[in-house]
């Protein structure tokens, strides 16, 4: 059970193909209490100090089974060497604990995986970076967890530097940066620093249409003539379909499908289709986040909530929030996604204040996007929101919890792609 960055002689006739194998991969937490791995030097000084605690214990642990939740459960698929595998699922499916798993951040509690080269990861912005440090030197640390020598990052450095397009801030520490700029340059570190398997989540959904169309075309080399292999989570579905040639649909913590891409995502949209999510939901304070994200809804321009909107009428997205403690820098964005996958447009809450980011002391805000009439086509919109704190992210409502169908064609331009500053926003804090 566990890690295995060796090869078996037993292996060796699969080495030249296989570069990842999962096996009965399972992952279980214990519901409302935190994870504790203890040495078998520990347990072994419990038992002495106190045998019957020790007994009692174990039968507690027995009696608390039923609030153990599983994360992933029997999960079994490999990886060919230079393949681009998808991973595609609703939120909660488990695609990060199995992309955790894989990146070697957290063990699983059964089966095991088989890592046949170095792996690299990019699973939320500024994974791995260090705030007070500058980019430059993100660059160096991002280098020597992979591995690699000095001289070899340094032979890359300017590649990295020009690729992510922050020359200017390059020596600014990356507690300054913004959203943007972390998940630039750190896909550009991710990308550039040669790992044999690289692992992507969901953080291209952050920057603009033309960034990622360039790390589509960057992932699109590195498998195509450097052969390296790559694991790409995405709720972009043309994104997973123009760049993977095989798809993993998790569904409930397990495989629900593992097979040709085209295939499975016909599947998923049809199920994703088949669901209902509504234009209101509401979540209690989660007071161990910075920021805790209450409730999410869409009003009309008369504040009346809406599930069914005209084209030719004003939308507000409206979003509550609590501050857990106060904040120097921090950012919102909701994202747009319609029935494709495809995110329209990002709405960023640090556009009400000139782009830069917003301070925030402790208490309940309520901030209100505006989108001008006639900007949406006819279609499904399904709502993602992220809080940045740090250039961290975190996610608290997906496209399939929350979204508003638009109807009524009226005089409304297309939307090819993802567009930015088409929303007028409204902050206040709640008394």
């Amino acid at each position: 059970m566990g890690f295995k960055n060796f090869i078996d002689f037993k292996d060796f006739a699969n080495f030249m193909d296989s570069i990842i194998e999962v096996k009965n991969l399972g992952k279980k937490y214990k519901i409302g209490e935190g994870q504790s791995y203890l040495a078998l030097r520990d347990t072994l000084t419990n038992i002495a100090k106190s045998p019957l605690g020790w007994f009692k214990g174990k039968t507690r642990q027995e009696a608390d089974k039923k609030n153990d939740f599983w994360a992933l459960k029997d999960v079994n698929f490999k990886v060919e060497k230079g393949e681009v595998l998808g991973i595609i699922g609703r939120n909660g499916a488990g695609k990060s604990t199995l992309l955790k798993i894989l990146s070697q951040i957290t063990p699983p509690t059964t089966g095991e995986i088989r890592l046949r080269g170095r792996v690299g990861s990019l699973l939320e912005v500024g994974t791995g970076f260090h705030p007070e440090l500058t980019g430059r030197e993100n660059i160096f640390l991002n280098g020597a967890i992979l591995g690699m020598r000095k001289k070899e990052i340094e032979r890359k450095l300017s590649e990295i530097i020009e690729f992510a397009g922050i020359e200017k801030f390059i020596d600014t520490p990356v507690k300054r940066y913004s959203s943007g700029m972390y998940v630039r340059l750190a896909f550009s570190v991710a990308a550039h620093l040669e790992p044999d398997i690289l692992i992507i989540d969901e953080v291209l959904a952050v920057g603009d249409i033309g960034f990622q169309k360039k790390c589509l075309d960057r992932m699109e080399k590195i498998t195509n003539t450097e052969g390296r292999t790559i694991l790409f989570v995405s709720h972009n579905i043309p994104a997973v379909k123009s760049l993977c040639s095989k798809t993993i649909w998790l569904d409930k913590s397990t495989i629900r499908a593992w097979e040709d891409t085209n295939k499975v995502v016909e599947e998923y949209v049809k199920d994703m289709e088949g669901s209902s999510s509504k234009s209101v939901v509401e979540l209690p304070v989660n007071k161990n986040k910075e920021i805790s994200f209450l409730k999410l809804w869409v009003t009309d321009q008369n504040n009346h909530i809406v599930e069914t909107i005209g084209t030719d009428t004003e939308i507000k997205i409206l979003v509550k929030f609590f501050v857990n403690n106060p904040i120097n820098t921090a950012d919102i964005n909701i994202s747009l996604v319609n029935s494709k996958g495809v995110v329209i447009t990002v709405l960023y809450l640090s556009d009400f204040n000139q782009g830069k980011l917003i301070p925030f002391e402790k208490g309940v805000y309520t901030a209100s996007a505006s989108i001008k009439p006639g900007f949406l086509v006819p279609d499904y919109y399904g709502l993602r929101i992220f809080a940045y704190i740090g250039g961290v992210k975190n996610i608290d409502f997906s496209e399939e919890e929350v979204g508003f169908r638009v109807e009524h064609i009226s005089s409304v331009r297309s939307v090819l792609g993802c567009v930015f500053g088409e929303a007028k926003w409204d902050i206040q804090k709640d008394k």
